[in-house]
């Protein structure tokens, strides 16, 4: 008879996001993390300075794609994350334009 209990994995799934508790990061894990983002934003300008228009284009809809649609609350993350990616757009075709 196969055993019915869950596996690690499937009661992960089964807590709802209110239910799983993160641990409080540390000071040292919050400057790592920092530093993670600013490379990653920096990775992603280089690529996207590289990119084909299509490329470019595909962000600013995915932008728009993840703002508040009508009759939806709106989230100030969201829209700042939403802010974030036509910016990064900016300054890759800031980059894409500069002379070498």
């Amino acid at each position: 008879m196969p055993d019915s209990k869950p596996n690690s994995a499937e009661r992960l799934q089964q807590l709802d996001e209110e239910q799983i508790i993160a641990p409080m990061l540390t000071n040292g894990e919050l400057v790592q993390l920092r530093i993670r983002v600013i490379a990653l934003e920096n990775l992603v300008i280089a690529l996207l300075a590289e990119g084909s228009e299509r490329q470019l284009e595909r962000v600013r809809e995915m932008a728009t794609y993840i703002l508040p649609r009508p009759d939806f609350t709106s989230h100030p993350l969201t829209i700042k994350a939403a802010t974030q990616m036509t910016g990064l757009v900016d300054k890759a075709l800031h980059f894409r334009l500069s002379p070498s």
